[in-house]
């Protein structure tokens, strides 16, 4: 009996006309829109102004899409460079190719510039947005799958993915194989879940959400690296990113375990969006005057009308002469 396994979309790119809509792109639209979404949800619920994750996503977003690029490009030069390649292929990110990492490092310095010009601080912001993140590479790796890319190593499960395509020096490549952006996807969820419920749980400040979330997904990224096959660098049997996802695990927990001890509990609402704290006060400020402007004036007796005054002049009668 054939198994139903998990198909490949016969194409990642639909064309309007012209236009090339991609769907690798989409993804990352999608999650971007998530994040942005979920984050302000956070931030709004910690104090902050409703329009100030937007604000800083407008720095950080960029950065992290230049960041990821870089170090996927970086990572994996030999896929762009050397004998027989074309340089020009590291610009063409819709084909697929976004190191997190970089992504990340270079995302946490665009929010920086954000979050400085709001005067909002950093780790506050960081906790607010982490779960949205999460769900933003969740959305983010089925773009993996519409390019058919990323995959892991040859299966007979029954959610096997099938692969049929055509590498560009001709080389055909078809069977079934673990699904690992499937599997990386559920895994960003799952964090997404669990850092929400710690953070509502625990009263996470000072950056611990964010921690959190770091050290959580590169759990499940060390074990879908490890079933990947695509092409990597191995140093002493492991692929390169699963060094990475070693090394910031690490530094991750060692970071959420020193912020407990030196900076415990959560910031203060009216500390962490000096615009949203200025526009309470001032909202709290009209709304005190409302009731003093719409008060009934006290009970004051009503001066007497001038025409009885008029009238009781006229009746006053005149000095009488006296007689000679």
């Amino acid at each position: 009996m054939e198994l139903a396994y998990i198909p490949s979309p016969s194409r990642g790119v639909l064309d309007l006309g012209p236009i090339p809509l991609r769907a690798y792109a989409f993804c990352i639209i999608i999650g971007v829109v998530v994040a942005v979404w979920l984050g302000s949800k956070r931030w709004v619920a910690r104090g902050g102004g409703k329009h100030t994750v937007g604000d800083i996503a407008v720095w950080a977003v960029p950065f992290g899409l230049v960041g990821g690029r870089l170090y996927h490009v970086i990572t994996d030069n030999q896929l762009y460079f050397g004998e027989g390649k074309h340089p020009i292929d590291a610009l063409k990110i819709w084909q697929g190719g976004l190191g997190i990492w970089g992504a990340i490092a270079f995302g946490a310095v665009g929010a920086w510039i954000g979050a400085r010009r709001r005067g909002v601080p950093l780790p506050a912001y960081a906790d607010a947005i982490a779960p949205g993140i999460a769900l933003a590479q969740a959305c983010g790796r089925w773009g993996n799958w519409f390019n058919q890319e990323l995959y892991g190593r040859p299966t007979t499960l029954p959610w096997g993915l099938e692969i049929d395509k055509t590498l560009p020096n001709g080389e055909v490549i078809k069977g079934v194989f673990h699904p690992t952006f499937l599997y990386e996807s559920l895994w960003c969820v799952l964090v997404a879940v669990l850092v929400i419920w710690a953070d509502k749980r625990f009263t996470l400040g000072h950056g611990r959400a964010f921690w959190l979330y770091v050290a959580a997904y590169t759990v499940g990224r060390f074990w879908t690296e490890w079933l990947r096959i695509d092409e990597a660098h191995r140093f002493f049997g492991l692929r390169l990113n699963d060094w990475t996802a070693i090394l910031v695990f690490v530094g991750a927990i060692v970071a959420f375990v020193l912020t407990g001890r030196l900076r415990p509990g959560r910031e203060d609402p009216d500390a962490i969006d000096p615009q949203a704290t200025k526009e309470r006060a001032e909202a709290a400020a009209a709304a005190s005057a409302e009731p003093a402007e719409s008060a009934e004036p006290a009970d004051v007796p009503a001066e007497e009308p001038a025409e009885t005054s008029v009238e009781a002049a006229q009746s006053t009668p005149k000095d009488v002469e006296k007689p000679s």
